[in-house]
């Protein structure tokens, strides 16, 4: 079967088309797709860690760790580098390719950012892949977490353009994609998405996705997440998205980005089993793993290690070069 090309001018028209699919026409189209790329029934595994939690001075409607919202969260320093390791070391005993290192900043300190160069040379000397998240970089920051041997940097867009300034007022859309383009000209791997359930519309979350599917190269990682209500938070209290469009947006990310990893992020632990099958038929090939998101509860990894039995999935094996550096 000829694979799908490879696309970067998608129209939102084009995307909305997508969205508005019958779902069986939708999914098997998605499952198309995702099969000419990829093993069907091989799930990669992430963990994620806050190295340093709370007393963000963004204002993140969405964000338990903004300094403005009066969530009860405890604000924490920066981790010392032997925890994070340590906690690198149990992620990847129990299954973890890739160990992501978050931080509350919006934008990390010359100081701070030494230490967290020691944390990915240390976590990636364990056999892992390392991805961060730290807030929004300059070049200088950039080549720094590229020479320490980072693979990975999160920096999602959340939204589309149109309802981002509803969400998020204190950095731009196009900070973000100014910070998404520094990485991706550095040579580091992209992990960007968005979240569903904000309040946005359907035209929003096909823009958000026609964004990610026009960058010059796709996100090698697409994290979509359901939003994860924290009391104290502006979002707190808002209808929760219906679990067929959620399905749906994991869909037209499998159909627009091909070769990218599509993770099924935050929000699991409040979706049925039968949901998350669903993602999985749509062409999520990627989770969290762990009973952590940052601050929020995550599925029980036993539950995980249940359910991927009952529908005959498996963890998806590092990557040789990692594994290979893990034993030298």
């Amino acid at each position: 079967m000829q694979q799908q090309a490879i696309r970067h001018d998608w129209t939102l028209e084009e995307v909305e088309q997508l969205f508005t699919l019958p779902f069986n026409d939708l999914l098997f189209r998605a499952q198309t797709v995702h099969r000419q790329y990829w093993n069907p029934n091989a799930v990669q595994v992430s963990s994620l860690l806050s190295i340093k939690t709370g007393a963000c001075p963004e204002d993140c409607a969405y964000c338990p760790q903004s300094v403005r919202h009066d969530t009860g969260l405890k604000r924490e320093p920066l981790m010392e580098v032997e925890q994070v390791v340590a906690a690198a070391r149990r992620a990847k005993e129990a299954g973890a390719t890739r160990f992501c290192m978050g931080a509350a900043w919006r934008s990390p300190k010359d100081r701070d950012l030494a230490k967290v160069t020691e944390m990915i040379r240390r976590v990636k000397a364990l056999g892992l892949e390392t991805c961060a998240t730290l807030g929004m970089l300059d070049e200088w920051q950039v080549q720094t977490l590229k020479e320490a041997g980072l693979d990975y940097y999160n920096h999602n867009i959340d939204t589309s353009e149109e309802f981002y300034g509803r969400i998020i007022t204190t950095r731009t859309f196009q900070d973000r994609l100014d910070t998404l383009a520094r990485v991706r000209e550095a040579g580091l791997k992209v992990c960007c998405g968005g979240i569903v359930g904000m309040g946005e519309q359907r035209r929003d979350r096909a823009a958000m996705l026609c964004t990610l599917a026009n960058l010059p190269e796709h996100p090698q990682s697409v994290p979509i997440n359901q939003l994860v209500q924290v009391e104290g938070t502006p979002l707190a209290g808002r209808e929760r998205p219906d679990s067929f469009e959620f399905v749906r947006t994991i869909a037209v990310a499998r159909i627009l980005m091909p070769r990218s990893y599509v993770r099924l992020s935050a929000g699991r632990a409040e979706m049925s089993e039968e949901q998350q099958a669903l993602c999985f038929l749509a062409g999520a090939n990627s989770i969290f793993y762990g009973e952590k998101l940052l601050t929020t509860d995550n599925a029980d990894a036993d539950r995980d290690r249940c359910l991927f039995q009952r529908l005959g999935l498996s963890f998806e094996e590092a990557p040789a070069e990692q594994t290979a550096q893990g034993c030298c």
